[in-house]
């Protein structure tokens, strides 16, 4: 998923500022029908007989929109879709912990065989060639005169709040900015104040379309395909610009703020690559169609 890659996204920005279709169908997501492994919290599941017409998908129950029990975030379908093209059949092993635990929960303890969902260069895995590519956006009120296309428009630095996800390229550049410090009670705010340092902490996507659409901030930044589905649904209609890919520091250094989205197996299974690549080259039309209905912005460069 893409919050998977964002540590490594946010190391990346951190060392330079230091240095200054159709959703997924019910019987997938029906326990019995889908065979879903259920994991119990702090366990991994229990690995099932391996079975050549199945495709165990690594999946977490807490990464909406892009992962979702009942088998309708985005990144499920596109796990089916996949599987189908496969002639797979596509069988959902769920974790009850965030996506980043799912490489080292699920697929190195060989309870699934794929994640879903990964930045390209993540290096934990052998990744596929990617199924499309979306990046960071801003997200402000269509009814403010407030079309943000760029972190060096000159008005980010006198907006009221800006939400952003923690360790990601947006709070990296709002520190570069300089007005972190004026946010950081704000933002430490959306999780209960409890710090990254020792647990998973993120803010929930949704909470940040909801703090812009509330008026609670004039600007929010986060990845894509994450609030994607929650600026369309939005009562209150919402603008999404994708922040350019050549957006440098303050002291010139590159900010990658677009990033290509494989699948990821282990390291030694290239069969499962190479079927991986072949499933999506002929899912395409499928895939294309799912990002289309979530309102995903697929980034060119």
């Amino acid at each position: 998923m893409p919050l998977l890659g964002g540590i490594l996204r946010a190391a990346t920005c951190v060392a330079a500022l230091l240095a200054l279709a159709i959703p997924a169908q019910q019987a997938w997501a029906q326990e019995s029908e889908a065979q879903a492994i259920q994991a119990e919290p702090g366990k991994a599941a229990a690995a099932p007989k391996p079975d050549p017409s199945i495709l165990r998908i690594c999946a977490s129950e807490k990464q909406p929109p892009l992962s979702m029990r009942d088998g309708s975030g985005l990144e499920n379908r596109v796990a089916v879709a996949v599987a189908e093209a496969m002639g797979k059949k596509p069988v959902f092993v769920w974790l009850a912990k965030p996506a980043i635990y799912l490489v080292r929960d699920g697929l190195e303890k060989r309870t699934c065989d794929v994640v879903v969902g990964l930045d390209s260069d993540d290096p934990r895995v052998l990744t596929t060639k990617p199924y499309y590519r979306s990046g960071y956006v801003f997200i402000t009120r269509a009814d403010k005169d407030l079309d943000v296309k760029s972190w060096s428009d000159p008005r980010l630095k006198t907006v009221d709040h800006m939400v952003v996800p923690l360790g990601s390229p947006g709070e990296a550049m709002l520190k570069d900015i300089g007005r972190y410090e004026e946010d950081m009670a704000y933002l430490y705010s959306l999780v209960g104040f409890r710090a990254p340092r020792n647990q998973y902490t993120q803010i929930d996507p949704a909470r940040i379309v909801s703090e812009v659409a509330n008026d609670k901030a004039d600007v929010g930044v986060a990845f894509g395909p994450d609030v994607a589905r929650y600026v369309k649904d939005s009562a209150v209609p919402l603008r999404m610009t994708l922040v350019p890919n050549d957006t440098v520091s303050s002291d010139g250094r590159r900010m990658p703020q677009s990033f290509d989205q494989s699948m990821g197996v282990r390291r030694d299974d290239t069969a499962l690559r190479d079927a991986l690549d072949a499933a999506i080259a002929k899912a395409k039309p499928q895939i294309d169609a799912i990002l289309k209905q979530d309102g995903v912005p697929v980034a060119t460069n």
